[in-house]
């Protein structure tokens, strides 16, 4: 089956969550992918949103994280701040997942201004719970597509720590759990170096070069000593997604793909 680099990029990221695990989840392309992995490798994966849902099992995407569709076929709702104060901060989020507007090469998160915060060219959606899960997860998946507006040398803001000024400056601020482990995008996947804590590229999707994800990239990107080609999104995957996507603009008036 023929596939977008979207998919891909969704397909790479749902796999990336194990079975059985606790996840919290962010609004968008991280619950697209968590939710894919619900629905494909990771059938018992419990799915955690900001608003108190616990182990939500939507039908469709939700438009946010107040989207009745989370409450309704969740195991429990609970609320927020027990999410945050008992399960998040408690130690028992396995996983965050996170999207971005910005990133930079130790996974540090911006979605709070472009430009200068006292002027900014665009003012993003803000930080909501991202600092909270970035700092205490377990681990933290994040999830966007490539180019170098995206993929910065320099935040315009930190919003959410990721490996801060890397090595061990997470550590010496003081945040438990191992931080960003993966970023995912279109086209390739991203993982700390031991040591430096720097992303670096680990595998690249078919048919992407290096010389794409170079120009995509707003920092003096490096390559893993061993990079490998992630493995095709199978005819499942692809057939769970696009149900999933087709159920979402169905239901939510949206052309397909806009989910």
């Amino acid at each position: 089956m023929t596939y977008t680099t979207s998919e891909m990029m969704t397909v790479a990221a749902a796999r990336r969550l194990k079975n059985g695990s606790v996840c919290f989840v962010g609004i968008g392309l991280p619950s697209k992918a968590a939710n894919l992995a619900r629905l494909t490798s990771s059938p018992d994966v419990v799915l955690i949103y900001e608003s108190g849902p616990i182990g939500a099992k939507p039908n469709v995407l939700p438009l946010s994280i107040g989207d009745g569709e989370l409450a309704e076929t969740a195991d429990t709702v609970v609320s927020t701040s027990e999410i945050f104060r008992y399960w998040l901060q408690g130690g028992r989020v396995d996983v965050g997942f996170l999207g971005a507007a910005q990133v930079d090469r130790f996974g540090n998160i911006n979605t709070t201004v472009v430009g200068d915060y006292h002027n900014p060219k665009v003012r993003l959606p803000g930080a909501g719970g991202a600092p909270e899960i970035a700092g205490s997860a377990r681990e933290v998946l994040i999830i966007l597509k490539q180019s170098s507006r995206a993929f910065v040398n320099k935040l315009d803001f930190v919003t959410s720590v990721g490996h801060g000024e890397g090595g061990d400056s997470r550590k010496r601020l003081g945040l438990p759990g191992a931080g960003p482990v993966g970023i995912i995008t279109d086209l390739c996947i991203m993982e700390p170096e031991a040591g430096t804590n720097e992303f670096v590229v680990t595998a690249l999707h078919p048919g992407v070069t290096r010389e794409q994800v170079i120009a995509a990239t707003g920092w003096e990107l490096r390559f893993a000593d061993n990079v490998v080609v992630s493995e095709e999104p199978s005819e499942y995957e692809l057939s769970a997604l696009r149900d999933l996507e087709a159920r979402t603009a169905a239901a939510h008036g949206q052309a397909p793909g806009e989910a």
